[in-house]
């Protein structure tokens, strides 16, 4: 069974930094995109980041310029490290593995990121 675990969310002060890892426990990684979303209570669940296979990245406009989406293969392990921090960023973030032939994927538990005094 493939289980994301993720780790890294807290609470952090606006201008501040944080860097949420996903451990997947998959030999297929380099296979697969690595996507980050986040949702709002009571919102839909937003794509906010992707790095994919062959390390294109993209970005939602909302954090462009302030978020890094990376992988480290060797690690079975993607990235988020996530700069300039805004209250409006504060979510749960959700790492996600899409195959990049099949698209079957998974799902990571979720990491509390809470930006505020």
């Amino acid at each position: 069974q493939v289980q994301l675990v993720e780790s890294g969310g807290d609470l952090v002060q606006p201008g501040g930094s944080l860097k949420l890892s996903c451990v997947a426990s998959i030999s297929a990684f380099p296979f697969y995109h690595s996507n980050w979303y986040r949702q709002i209570p009571g919102k839909q669940r937003e794509l906010v980041a992707t790095i994919t296979s062959g390390l294109a990245t993209n970005y939602a406009e909302s954090v462009k310029g302030r978020f890094t989406a990376s992988r480290d293969n060797t690690k079975n392990t993607g990235y988020l490290q996530m700069n300039d921090l805004r209250p409006e960023d504060t979510a749960v973030y959700y790492c996600n593995l899409q195959h990049r032939w099949s698209h079957n994927e998974y799902w990571g538990q979720g990491t509390q990121v809470t930006v505020g005094q």
